[in-house]
C-alpha cells in the first residue's frame, strides 16, 4: 500500500495540496484542494480554454480522475449529485479544518479558502499524522470577526446571505468581488497561504450571480 508521503508527492506534481484525511469503513478517504500553483495550471488546461461551462469543475474531474487510476484509489468529487459525498463531515473529522467564530470553515494551511476539489479513497488505512490545532483558538483578535463590512458572518448568528449579497450589489461591494471576501482576506493563515485576487474574482463572480 502507498503511503501518505507518496500521495502528497502525487498530489503536488498535479497542482493539488493534500488537505486531510481520514480513516472510514476500513478505508482512507485523502481530501484533495488547490495548490498554490493551481490557478496557472487551470487556466493552461482545455477545460479552462474551451469555453464550456464548468471549466474547474471539469478540470478536477479529469486530474483527479487520473490521479486516482494511477494510484489505485477510487476519485470522489463535491459535485455531481444528488448524492452528494459528504465533504464537510469529512473535512471537519480529517482534523485539519474546523468551523471558525465566523462561521465558515478554517483550515490549518490555508485558512479561511477553503476549497476541496475532490477526493481519494484507499483501500485499508493508511498511516496519518495526528490532528492539527485550530487556528482561531490562538489568532489575536480574530480579525474575521470585524472585516465584513455589513457583519453578514457569525456562527453564533449564521451567515446573512441577503446583507452580503446586497452590499455585493453595490459600489463598495467591488472590492469584495474583485480581491475576494474580506473576512476570509482577512483571516491571517489565508495571507500566509496566498491566492491569486483573479482566482478570488472569478469564484466571488460564480456566488453572486
Amino acid at each position: 500500500m502507498t503511503d501518505l508521503a507518496a500521495i502528497t508527492r502525487a498530489a503536488s506534481a498535479a497542482h493539488l495540496d493534500v488537505m486531510g484525511a481520514l480513516h472510514e469503513d476500513g478505508g482512507t478517504v485523502i481530501l484533495l484542494g488547490p495548490a498554490r500553483d493551481f490557478w496557472p495550471a487551470l487556466k493552461a488546461g482545455p477545460e479552462w480554454q474551451d469555453g464550456a461551462p464548468d471549466p474547474v469543475d471539469r478540470w478536477s474531474l479529469r486530474v483527479i480522475s487520473a490521479l486516482a487510476e494511477h494510484m489505485k484509489a477510487a476519485a470522489l468529487f463535491p459535485f455531481g449529485g444528488p448524492p452528494y459525498q459528504p465533504f464537510l463531515r469529512w473535512a471537519m473529522a480529517s482534523g485539519r479544518a474546523w468551523q471558525s467564530p465566523a462561521g465558515m470553515l478554517v483550515h490549518d494551511t490555508q485558512g479561511l479558502w477553503v476549497s476541496y476539489r475532490g477526493a481519494l479513497r484507499f483501500a485499508g488505512e493508511i498511516a496519518l499524522p495526528p490532528p492539527s490545532i485550530r487556528p482561531c483558538d490562538s489568532c489575536e483578535g480574530q480579525p474575521c470577526m470585524t472585516a465584513c463590512p455589513v457583519d453578514a458572518l457569525s456562527a453564533a448568528r449564521g451567515y446573512d446571505v441577503a446583507a452580503c449579497h446586497g452590499f455585493l450589489d453595490t459600489p463598495a461591494g467591488g472590492d469584495c468581488l474583485r480581491q475576494g471576501c474580506k473576512a476570509r482576506r482577512a483571516c491571517p493563515v489565508s495571507q500566509a497561504f496566498g491566492r491569486e485576487a483573479e482566482q478570488s474574482a472569478y469564484h466571488m463572480g460564480h456566488f453572486h450571480r
